[in-house]
């Protein structure tokens, strides 16, 4: 291998990362001292590599350092908690047991030891900010720096939140495990919406300058492939993988030349990634091989409408609206019946899709939900009340964080006038 050492050191970290982490944490039962852990060997890659040069398998040095590491607090703590002259052979015995064990979790089940990371860092007792970060520090291998720049928070504030995951993971002395079959479902639903909680914010950015973060789709994409592959029998975990992929072949196509925003109607079809909407209708036919569809699943198959058209008339809405309201029925949510909204009014008229978004006025959750108005806007826009479309167009850009989307909205509400 060649290149600047540094270069490669990052790189190789980004890649090797979680592989060492994981099977640190399984031995050393810590997620923070696995991570200082894995910290430890790229510090040494850091300073050894550029003199010594780029070893043959990088990645293999690093988990072999890593282990070293781990083996050498193993025999401190071991010294510090049991006096030799006091306990003898027992010490030995405990110590060659305890990097026997390293050795093991280490060298083998490298998938279930990342399994185990990726449900412990999407664990319940953390928040969700608290998920979101470490799951992308520790599975994602990104630095605190582009996790705070992805998500335009500081990035002490994004330190801290690591911080306190990682303690409240100790003090509520969470164990580094696969949870209980009982427990599989509630947890893996947890782990699924971190994933897709990061895919969304990278799909459509909340707040900031960019309609997009790539970047973001990208490590979501990855964490979901990797959970699929760990847990081939999980249907929403192949429904989720489906809907990411699929929502991902327009990532292209969603921006223009300067980077504003153009909507699903107005893309070139042409950009869309087919590569990426065969892999997603291929899982999304594993999901539903596997069972029947779960939310992550029916949310696919509504993409898949739209991957399947040549175009936005050619588009089944019909089939679209159908399932929206059996994902309304199996998770009622507000932001699910409005853009079910939508797809009735493609299907039905615009006066059909204003009926249902006129029945979610009143729902707090919306209260400051940009879409609300920008969905009713369109809605009207269609009916030719324009005045009252750019009301609500107007309405969306004041609400809405994001400065593409506040350009969209406002340039449609100057498109009322003419």
């Amino acid at each position: 291998m060649v290149g600047d050492p540094h270069r490669v050191v990052e790189a190789v970290w980004r890649i090797e990362s979680t592989r060492v982490i994981a099977g640190l944490a399984r031995m050393v039962r810590d997620v923070g001292l696995a991570e200082e852990l894995a910290q430890d060997a790229l510090v040494l890659a850091l300073e050894q590599w550029p003199r010594s040069g780029i070893p043959d398998n990088p990645g293999a040095w690093l988990m072999l350092t890593a282990k070293h590491r781990a083996i050498d607090m193993i025999r401190r703590r071991t010294r510090y908690e049991h006096k030799l002259e006091e306990v003898g052979r027992d010490v030995e015995i405990r110590q060659e047991a305890a990097e026997a064990e390293l050795d093991d979790a280490l060298d083998d089940h490298i998938g279930d030891d990342v399994l185990r990371l990726l449900f412990t860092a999407c664990h319940p007792v953390l928040s969700t900010e608290g998920r979101l970060a470490l799951t992308l520090r520790l599975l994602g291998g990104l630095t605190t720096e582009e996790i705070a720049r992805a998500f335009l928070v500081p990035e002490p504030t994004v330190g801290q939140r690591i911080f306190r995951a990682k303690r409240t993971l100790a003090e509520k002395r969470v164990r580094i495990e696969m949870p209980a079959p009982a427990e599989l479902g509630e947890r893996l639903a947890s782990v699924l919406e971190v994933v897709y909680l990061i895919f969304n914010e990278g799909y459509s950015a909340t707040a900031g300058d960019d309609w997009t973060r790539p970047s973001l789709c990208e490590e979501a994409l990855r964490l979901g492939r990797i959970l699929v592959g760990l847990m081939p029998r999980e249907a929403e975990a192949h429904g989720l993988v489906a809907l990411m992929e699929i929502q991902a072949s327009r990532l292209r196509a969603r921006t223009g030349p300067d980077g504003e925003p153009v909507l699903l109607p107005d893309q070139d079809r042409r950009l869309w990634d087919r590569l990426l909407i065969r892999r997603g209708l291929e899982a999304l036919e594993r999901a539903e091989k596997l069972g029947t569809l779960g939310p992550y699943g029916l949310q696919a198959a509504i993409a898949a409408c739209h991957a399947r058209a040549r175009s936005t008339d050619d588009t089944d809405w019909e089939r679209m609206a159908a399932l929206y309201r059996v994902l309304v029925h199996l998770t009622p949510s507000p932001v699910v019946e409005l853009n079910r909204a939508v797809a009735v009014s493609r299907a039905y008229g615009p006066a059909r899709g204003l009926e249902i978004v006129d029945g979610l006025a009143a729902e707090r959750a919306l209260r400051d939900y940009p879409q609300l108005p920008a969905v009713r806007g369109d809605l009207l826009a269609r009916l030719g009340r324009l005045d009252e479309a750019r009301a609500e167009f107007e309405r969306a850009a004041e609400l809405t964080r994001n400065e593409r989307e506040r350009t969209l909205f406002l340039a449609r509400a100057a498109a009322t006038h003419e």
